[in-house]
């Protein structure tokens, strides 16, 4: 696991890993979610799920708070805990907290959470 300055502990994707079918995947001690945040949305909220150019799955966010001084990303967190019913202190920006890529992690019961997640993500898909 690799620990970032002032953010949570993140178990690293391998290079060789085949491309993420979901954008939640499980940790030991919750989940991880891939996304891409775009701030000063006109439409704030959960916008679908992408892929990148290696093929991995990410959530599109939009907040409509500007970019500077982590207001769009309290927003991010705030959109998110609702959507998801969880305590916004459970959701922590573990890497990209100054980019639109962001992962999050999301500390609980990694089992309960990806069943939860999941069933959210297919939604979405659908």
């Amino acid at each position: 696991m690799v620990k970032l300055p002032g953010t949570a502990l993140v178990e690293p994707r391998e290079a060789s890993d085949a491309p993420a079918t979901s954008p939640v995947t499980a940790l030991r001690n919750g989940v991880r979610v891939d996304l891409r945040v775009a701030p000063k949305a006109a439409r704030p909220g959960v916008a679908g799920i992408a892929r990148d150019a290696e093929g991995r799955r990410f959530l599109k966010v939009g907040v409509g708070a500007p970019p500077e001084g982590g207001k769009a990303n309290r927003e991010l967190v705030k959109t998110l805990a609702k959507a998801w019913r969880l305590p916004a202190g459970s959701i922590t920006i573990a890497a990209g907290a100054t980019q639109r890529r962001k992962v999050l992690v999301i500390e609980g019961d990694p089992e309960r959470l990806l069943s939860r997640l999941s069933d959210w993500v297919k939604d979405l898909d659908e």
